[in-house]
């Protein structure tokens, strides 16, 4: 064998091994690919199974609230049927009571009694088919029907003990009969109520109210109840009685009704009008029992006389009980607590008024409600330390009240001259660059001084700049013959021959407007009518040198509504209060950021920026904030102080 045959033959098999190699290669990498398109499609699988599994479980979870939706409606509508076929199987009527007036006893013998009660009964209102069709039956035999009622109840209860202590009208009589000609509301007084409903009521009030309710010092007013039985306000007080343990007697005039809120907030108006009721009761029964004890001193004949508690009653004289017109005695006494008692239930009932408020009110709102509430009752202190009559308390609504915040009833009407009529005409008489200064002065809550002759136009102006303000930032003293400090007001108007004191007139936080009048002739002023410039000076003097080009934004919106000359005075006006409640949510939210939650200074810096208070005028703009923070309502901080002590600062963080 020839080397040249070795060769070849030697190549032949490093061929076949790198043929064998490169299909190693190739189903090393066909496995690679189908393990690979197998994970792909596992993995595609799964997803898909997820998808249709959390489709399947939203799907079981939205049937599930649609059924239970409608198992709740199915069931209210089965309730209120239910309701409807039991109130016209029974044939009851409704209770149709806003409040219920009753005068309760605890008498030796049986216990709480009532002694007397008051209801109203409203018309019934006519169906549309009775439209125009008078109501079955006439005043008189629903007279007569009352008193039937009235004596089934009273006969009901007269078959239990009751005394001459427990017992105001004999069953014979038909009780008492009111009817008020403007409303038809009917005031019925008997022993007891007329409906057997709040007989049950009362009963409950009564023993609560002289048993386990009881105030300090045993007389005097208290509140209780719950939605099942009612709520009660409830007056308890002695009455003086000769024969009586302890020469006294205990009674409680209570007011039944199903509003919690309406008796809360009728609390003054109940304990004033009460008081005097009791106070003349407990006044004539005085008198009754110092005459007695001048003929006969009970102190001496029992102190002399053997007590045992079995006899106690019989000595004296067997009147264990005794009524309470016997103790006042007042004949017509029952008669003469009917018409006290719907006297109450009327004015009670006409003093607060439902009113449909479009959104939440305002802050300048609940500022102008907590103020006139404040009036009334220093008003109500007043009167009662005066013993004077009382006067029904005016419920105004939300744009009376600002009016009457803007312009204090009229006051400025009064005076004779020239005054200023929108923000505009004292923008026009003051100059663009004082008016800004002054304006600037008013948003910061620095003082306000206007020193001038004529009340009149300074009260125009203090109207004016006014409504730049929240209600609760304003502090106003119209015109005073002396100063007032700061803290006392922000708007002070001044005589011309009042000094301003030192302190004030070299403070950057006060601006003094001295309205100098023109010596002209008379010919001249009566020629120039209401021309403010021609009769008039303003001085504006400060020491604050705030540049006239930077200050908050709002006063840069406030300038730029005021310039335009399209928007007409309302339009303006409008504008202005969009912008205050616009800066009054910013200042809730800085107050509920910074003052409730206690958040740092880098937060607070953070929201300032999310409000649109950083920037050009920053430093003016968070004084601002600051400022208005102080004329936030009671009622909205009180109920930021609860929310956070009731658990939702956790949420808020």
């Amino acid at each position: 064998m020839s080397p040249r045959h070795t060769t070849c033959q030697t190549s032949q098999p490093d061929q076949v091994f790198t043929e064998l190699k490169e299909l190693r290669e190739m189903v090393v990498e066909q496995r690679v690919e189908l393990r690979n398109m197998v994970v792909e499609q596992r993995v595609e699988l799964r997803n898909m199974v997820v998808e249709q599994r959390v489709e399947l479980r939203n799907m079981v979870v939205e049937q599930r609230v649609e059924l239970r939706n409608m198992v709740v409606d199915q069931r209210v509508e089965l309730s209120i049927t239910k309701t409807e076929l039991q109130f016209y199987k029974n044939k009851v009527e409704p209770m149709q009571m806003n409040a219920l007036v009753a005068l309760c006893h605890f008498c030796e013998l049986h216990g709480p009694r009532t002694l007397f009660c008051t209801e109203a009964l409203h018309p019934p209102s006519p169906t549309p088919s009775q439209a125009g069709a008078p109501i079955p039956g006439d005043r008189e035999s629903d007279r007569e029907g009352e008193g039937l009622t009235m004596r089934a109840n009273s006969s009901a209860t007269q078959r239990g003990d009751m005394c001459e202590g427990c017992r105001s009208l004999p069953a014979s009589h038909p009780g008492f009969v009111s009817v008020d000609s403007e409303t038809g509301i009917r005031f019925l007084s008997h022993q007891h109520p007329r409906q057997p409903q709040l007989f049950s009521v009362v009963r409950q009030a009564c023993v609560r109210s002289l048993s386990c309710e009881v105030c300090p010092g045993r007389e005097g007013p208290i509140f209780f109840g719950d939605e099942q039985h009612g709520f009660v306000f409830s007056h308890t007080f002695f009455i003086k009685d000769s024969l009586a343990r302890g020469f006294q007697r205990w009674y409680s005039i209570v007011m039944v009704a199903m509003d919690r809120i309406y008796l809360i907030n009728s609390w003054p108006f109940l304990l004033r009008h009460l008081r005097l009721t009791i106070q003349s009761l407990q006044s004539t029964a005085l008198k009754v029992f110092d005459s007695e004890q001048c003929v006969c001193p009970q102190r001496a004949v029992r102190m002399n006389s053997v007590f045992s508690p079995a006899v106690f009653p019989h000595q004296r004289s067997g009147n264990a009980a005794r009524s309470l017109p016997s103790l006042t005695q007042h004949t017509n006494l029952w008669a003469s607590l009917h018409s006290s008692f719907s006297w109450l239930l009327k004015a009670c009932g006409s003093r607060l008024t439902e009113k449909l408020l479009e959104g939440a009110p305002t802050e300048d709102t609940l500022v102008l409600i907590e103020r006139q509430t404040e009036q009334e009752e220093e008003m109500s202190c007043w009167e009662g330390a005066e013993g004077g009559g009382s006067r029904p308390p005016c419920h105004q609504s939300e744009s009376e009240l600002y009016r009457d915040f803007l312009f204090d009833e009229g006051k400025a009407e009064g005076y004779p001259g020239p005054k200023f009529r929108s923000l505009r005409h004292l923008r026009q008489v003051l100059g663009t660059t004082d008016f800004r200064q002054l304006a600037w002065h008013v948003l910061m809550g620095n003082q306000v001084i206007l020193r001038g002759a004529d009340p009149g136009l300074i009260h125009s102006a203090f109207t004016m700049l006014k409504a730049l303000l929240p209600v609760g930032c304003v502090r106003s003293v119209t015109y005073s013959a002396q100063y007032e400090e700061a803290y006392r007001c922000n708007f002070l108007g001044l005589s011309p021959d009042v000094p301003i004191p030192t302190h004030v007139s070299s403070s950057e936080f006060s601006v003094l407007v001295d309205v100098v009048s023109l010596e002209r002739g008379s010919l001249y002023s009566a020629a120039c009518g209401e021309d403010i410039l021609s009769l008039y000076q303003f001085n504006i003097s400060s020491t604050n040198s705030q540049p006239t080009d930077k200050g908050p934004t709002l006063l840069n919106k406030i300038e730029v509504a005021l310039s335009n000359e399209n928007l007409s005075v309302d339009v303006v006006s409008h504008c202005l209060l969009c912008l205050k409640e616009e800066w009054m949510n910013k200042v809730k939210v800085l107050f509920k950021f910074s003052k409730v939650d206690g958040r740092g200074r880098e937060d607070t810096q953070k929201v300032l920026a999310l409000l649109g208070a950083t920037g050009p005028g920053e430093e003016d703009n968070v004084r601002l904030l600051k400022f208005w923070m102080t004329g936030l309502s009671k009622t909205y901080k009180s109920h930021l102080m609860t929310a956070v002590r009731g658990g939702e600062r956790p949420l808020s963080q």
